[in-house]
């Protein structure tokens, strides 16, 4: 009977445990800790790089040329690598990520393709097209001209070292290379060149970006990181120095990352004279190159050269662009620690579009962010004209889609598209560029950050100009656009090239949690002084999404684990639902009738006895005034005694007859949020109720509020103003019908 006993009891005690641990495994305010890397001496509990931080250099000096007749570019570079690292590296990886455009690439090899009956001449022809791009690398030698063995993989190129580079040294490469330039009208890319016309005139742009072998990443969280360039996860790059001298023909203007060093010899006198008044235009731009010398050089071409040089320090990448037919104009911006240029290099093609929005709305994306951020640290940024398409960015400069109609008309819409676009990949200077974030591995970090900084530059520009791109209600637009294209769902942490959701997750879901974290959850001002603090502990570092996650919750002071394992690690829904509201008032006893009662009672007693029946009726009409439990002179002495034992405060809520209802939210969808409630009175009036998501401690599936109010209540909405992404809609309402249920004092509401 004992060890019976004793088995009872373990598997209760077994079965319980079970319960537990399962309720512990769901619980959504469980702690994240075991989904993040440990916190150590590079990166601390506390979100910000630690006292042991480290992080890589690459310094480049670079010399390319670009034959406009060929569309090719041929390159030197000499690459200065220091290991800060506690590691001794044996070898060095650097990203190749021209060839992704190899005719024979992994890219091109796992790229799906489909047919269809009325699939169309343009898709078939795209079929037939083939572009054998790629780097073509000459040589890779050490800092004495030795060869050093390499292999390429793909993308990536290994550089064998012949010793390893211990922790503090410096080790040179010198490499040589050339590739062909791939037409972004038939080859899109993220760069390459356009042909196009301007006021009858050929144009041709080169916008040139990957042009060179860039060093890998190398870090305290992964090593090496050399992912694969499959398409949509762009680079993780070191920061380093660069001295870049670009030749092209001599009649070319050149915009690029860095100062340009050697004005005197690339631009005219009168040139250099209108640069000059543009550092100090802050209200208008400045024409340094206008249409009619743009058109004038589309005529004139020559095969002279010209070679310009840029330098820039601490950035982690360089690109250019270069054309003939370029129309450059400029603006000052007046920032906190100095004044920057705001520039703009288009065609007579983007007029006046161009001329009268894109430095404008460069400037303002400069101002907005280093308000919000930390101040624009460097001297210029460059919007260049790219065709119709979207937008990629580098330290500096961004290649902007955009164009007005062919007769130089454009829609409120062709506009809000400019200025958008210009303004995000501005943004992409703070994200990834200086806040260097490794979006090949994780994408939001990169999109989302900037999106939603995006957003609010937006707002600011012309609130009635832009449709809230980025607010939750446009997550719930695209996450059901996006789930009737895939067949699966996955969470945003997740790498982007194997993600089919990449640009739900990475843009519009990343962007839409950061605005609800703002407006829903922390409040403006307690989330823009943690996100600032984020941006300023690891701008010009390597953050990860763990020292992202932590830093909110440092410098905000709230917990805010479970809405990072439900909107960034989780994949439910939002779904809340007003499931019932029960209606009551207090049931108060109306002591005029209680004594007409007792009145009535007494003397149909007294009738009763002295054989008078005609009086019953009376009674019976009394009695309709009342409910089945009819008052009694008992009752009425009750409730004298109840009344004598109450507070003034007490007879006060008895007094002011208020109304009472309880409203019961189901969370249909599984990610718990904020309750937000309006409630409609019966006269139009309002009010909104905010209840925080640790109201969901309380339980996951369900949870009840009880408002008191004391005007009567018509209509309930739950999350009006489309807040927190809730995906349903139709179960957020209920109308108050029908009677109140009567709120009672004391058992069986009898008064006490």
């Amino acid at each position: 009977m004992k060890n019976r006993f004793c088995v009872a009891v373990m598997a209760a005690l077994l079965l319980v445990s079970a319960l537990l641990s399962a309720q512990q495994k769901d619980n959504q305010f469980k702690q994240i800790d075991a989904l993040l890397p440990s916190p150590n001496a590079c990166r601390t509990a506390s979100g910000s790089p630690g006292p042991a931080y480290w992080q890589q250099q690459a310094d480049y000096r670079i010399a390319v040329e670009l034959d406009e007749l060929t569309k090719q570019l041929t390159g030197e570079e000499r690459i200065t690598y220091t290991n800060h690292s506690p590691d001794a590296l044996s070898y060095l990886w650097v990203q190749l990520d021209q060839n992704i455009r190899k005719k024979v690439s992994l890219a091109a090899e796992t790229r799906t393709q489909t047919l269809a009956p009325d699939m169309g001449l343009g898709r078939i022809e795209r079929l037939h097209r083939q572009f054998d791009g790629g780097y073509q690398i000459h040589s890779v030698r050490d800092g004495q001209g030795r060869d050093l063995h390499h292999a390429i993989v793909h993308t990536m190129m290994r550089v064998d070292l012949p010793a390893p580079l211990k922790p503090g040294q410096k080790t040179t490469l010198n490499i040589e290379w050339d590739y062909p330039i791939n037409d972004c009208n038939r080859f899109h890319g993220r760069s390459g060149y356009r042909e196009g016309k301007a006021d009858s005139v050929k144009t041709l742009v080169f916008t040139l970006a990957q042009f060179f072998p860039r060093m890998a990443v190398y870090d305290d969280v992964k090593g090496w990181r050399h992912r694969q360039f499959l398409g949509s996860g762009e680079f993780a790059l070191p920061f380093g120095n660069y001295d870049v001298s670009i030749t092209v023909p001599a009649d070319y203007m050149v915009g690029a990352t860095g100062r340009l060093q050697n004005s005197g010899t690339v631009l005219s006198a009168g040139q250099r004279t209108r640069l000059a008044q543009a550092r100090k235009s802050f209200d208008r731009t400045v024409l340094i190159v206008n249409a009619e010398e743009a058109r004038g050089n589309g005529l004139d071409s020559t095969q002279a050269t010209k070679t310009w040089v840029y330098k820039a320090e601490n950035v982690r990448d360089f690109a250019f662009a270069a054309s003939r037919n370029f129309i450059w104009d400029a603006m000052a911006v007046k920032l906190e620690t100095h004044t920057a240029l705001a520039m703009s290099y288009y065609t007579a093609r983007a007029n006046p579009l161009w001329g009268r929005f894109s430095t404008k709305a460069l400037a303002h994306g400069m101002r907005f962010y280093s308000d919000y951020t930390f101040t624009y640290p460097y001297p210029k940024a460059i919007s260049v004209e790219a065709g119709r398409g979207g937008g990629m960015e580098y330290p500096m400069i961004a290649f902007n889609g955009g164009l007005p109609n062919e007769d130089g008309s454009y829609t409120e819409q062709q506009k809000c598209w400019l200025v958008g676009v210009i303004i995000h990949e501005f943004g992409h200077n703070f994200f990834p560029m200086i806040v260097n974030t490794d979006e090949r591995q994780w994408g939001w970090m990169d999109e989302g950050m900037n999106s939603f900084v995006e957003y609010l530059a937006e707002e600011a520009w012309d609130p009635e100009l832009f449709d809230g791109n980025g607010s939750a209600y446009s997550a719930i637009r695209n996450a059901e656009n996006d789930r009737r294209r895939q067949a699966t769902v996955n969470p945003i942490m997740m790498a982007c090239d194997i993600d089919p959701s990449y640009f739900y997750n990475a843009y519009t879901k990343a962007t839409a949690g950061l605005n609800i974290l703002r407006e829903s959850i922390l409040g403006r001002e307690l989330f823009d002084y943690a996100f600032k603090t984020y941006c300023n502990r690891w701008k010009f570092k390597h953050p990860q999404p763990a020292d992202f996650f932590r830093t909110l919750e440092d410098a905000s002071g709230m917990d805010l684990d479970w809405f990072w394992r439900g909107w960034f690690f989780g994949t439910d829904p939002v779904d809340l639902a007003i499931e019932n509201v029960d209606y009551y008032r207090i049931r108060k006893a109306d002591e005029a009738l209680l004594n007409r009662r007792q009145e009535a009672y007494i003397t149909t007693r007294r009738n009763r006895d002295a054989g008078v029946i005609s009086v019953v009726a009376a009674d019976t009409l009394l009695q309709d005034r009342f409910t089945a439990e009819d008052y009694t002179p008992e009752d009425v002495e009750k409730y004298g005694r109840f009344l004598d034992k109450l507070s003034d405060e007490q007879k006060s809520i008895i007094d002011a007859d208020q109304h009472y209802y309880q409203v019961d939210v189901r969370n249909q969808g599984g990610m718990v949020m904020p309750v937000i409630l309006r409630l409609v009175y019966e006269d139009g009036t309002e009010t909104v109720h905010r209840i925080p998501a640790e109201v969901w401690r309380y339980g996951q599936d369900k949870v009840s509020k009880v408002f008191v109010t004391e005007k009567a209540v018509r209509h309930i909405d739950l999350d009006p103003y489309f807040e927190t992404a809730d995906a349903n809609t139709d179960n957020n309402q209920w109308t108050v019908t029908g009677a109140p249920k009567k709120l009672t004092f004391g058992r069986r509401g009898r008064y006490r």
